[in-house]
């Protein structure tokens, strides 16, 4: 009889966990950053895409203030199916396996992205441009819901013994990339066309959502080249599943689950805030010119690249928990300076006020690839991990982007500075509760 890890402190020593001599961390690595480079190119290409265009491309008829805040309304959508999502495919992941689960999830998201880029706007097919929309939306979030639980799973479940925070490092990294590459390519279709030509309202927004069409062909070849991992495999063969991993998971490790949410829920918010909102922000509220902006994201989304590896290789040495919480404290006092800064209004302000946020979410973000995962027995690791990351993305991350713009509107960029500071104290106050994992063993 197996027995399931509960929320009991583990036992501080490390387990035989290493994969088999054939795995190679090259490949294993590229594997998990494929999905979430993809993941949140979408993510970040659908967050600047409805910051400039999507309230005239979809929304025609509404005021500037009101179509705005129906396009990144859009985008809260995702947070919404994304726990459906991590449901169904943690399920198919604990029973079938992790890399039958990623080829799935990197699919659906792929199709539901290029299909965003050719679909026709509202000047077309009228009303219903915006539901068409709001299904692939829908479908991205429930597709979405399962990857990132995947990737690190695919990840930490092949590193050696002492080396999960150096290989999750990969999936947490895809985020970051993607930011630059969303940057990137806008950037250079704006200084192409002009961000308020005719060009780039009719066509040049759908340039990056048809380019990752590319990312989801090599992510595929990837994904297909590889095995299950050892971990998995192991407990497969020695019957260790469970045929209801998202009950299982509910009843035997309850308190971890909701620590879990409370943590990722801070992080989200300050994560959606920067790499969305700010774009916004600095554009209809300060009145920067969108190529500053992207350039500021593109220097913004390096640093958060260094910090993410940074704290990845560093959990392997000093732990996981200590560097997330130091992170959340240090966001929790910098969005109280966020917005006063940025109102200064020049390209240095809104710059460092930028960097340095998306910097202290790399550090804190980095090792939650590793950590989440630890958390959870590998029956229901699939669902744990996947389903307390996008609850939340939820509570955090859709929340804010739908009060973001009205309070700013009413209370300033210091009143939604204040909220995020307070998500970012419920993520603190999990963390005071939860355990150290990083010697935990995954078997």
């Amino acid at each position: 009889m197996t027995t399931l890890a509960t929320d009991a402190a583990p036992s501080h020593t490390f387990a035989p966990d290493t994969p088999p001599p054939e795995r190679t961390d090259r490949r294993v690595a590229l594997a998990s950053l494929a999905g979430t480079t993809i993941e949140f190119y979408d993510y970040f290409i659908y967050g600047t895409a409805a910051a400039l265009v999507f309230n005239k491309v979809f929304f025609p008829n509404l005021s500037p203030t009101m179509g705005a805040v129906a396009a990144l309304a859009t985008l809260a959508v995702v947070f919404v199916f994304r726990p459906l999502g991590s449901a169904v495919f943690g399920h198919i992941g604990d029973r079938l396996g992790r890399k039958r689960t990623l080829v799935l999830t990197l699919t659906l998201m792929g199709l539901c992205t290029v299909g965003v880029g050719v679909m026709p706007g509202a000047a077309t097919i009228g009303w219903v441009a915006p539901v068409l929309l709001v299904l692939f939306r829908a479908a991205q979030g429930f597709a979405v819901g399962g990857e990132w639980a995947g990737a690190a799973l695919f990840a930490s479940e092949n590193a050696a013994d002492g080396r999960r925070g150096r290989l999750t490092m990969y999936p947490q990294l895809g985020a970051c990339v993607a930011f630059v590459l969303a940057s990137l390519t806008f950037l250079v279709v704006n200084l192409s066309i002009g961000e308020t030509s005719d060009a780039f309202v009719t066509w040049g927004w759908r340039v990056p959502f048809l380019l990752s069409a590319g990312l989801i062909a090599v992510g595929l070849y990837v994904r297909l080249h590889t095995s299950e991992t050892p971990v998995f495999a192991r407990a497969r063969s020695r019957g260790e599943t469970t045929r209801a991993p998202f009950l299982e998971v509910w009843r035997r490790q309850t308190r971890t689950m909701l620590l879990a949410i409370g943590v990722t829920t801070g992080i989200f918010g300050a994560m959606t805030v920067g790499s969305v909102y700010l774009t916004t922000y600095a554009t209809t509220t300060l009145h920067l010119g969108m190529s500053t902006i992207l350039l500021i994201d593109v220097l913004a989304a390096a640093a958060a690249c260094v910090t993410t590896v940074l704290a990845s290789v560093w959990s392997d040495r000093i732990g996981r928990r200590g560097l997330v919480l130091a992170s959340c404290i240090g966001l929790a006092a910098w969005s109280l300076v966020l917005f006063p800064l940025m109102n200064v209004g020049t390209p240095l302000a809104v710059g460092t006020a930028v960097v340095v946020l998306l910097a202290l979410i790399g550090l804190a973000y980095g090792p939650l690839g590793a950590y989440l995962p630890e958390m959870f027995a590998t029956r229901c690791r699939y669902t744990g991990a996947g389903v307390s990351y996008n609850l939340g993305g939820v509570a955090g991350g859709a929340v804010i982007l739908l009060i973001a713009a009205p309070l700013s509107a009413t209370w300033g960029g210091v009143g939604l500075g204040l909220y995020m500071t307070a998500m970012l104290l419920v993520s603190i106050g999990c963390l005071v509760a939860l355990p150290e994992t990083y010697r935990r063993p995954l078997s």
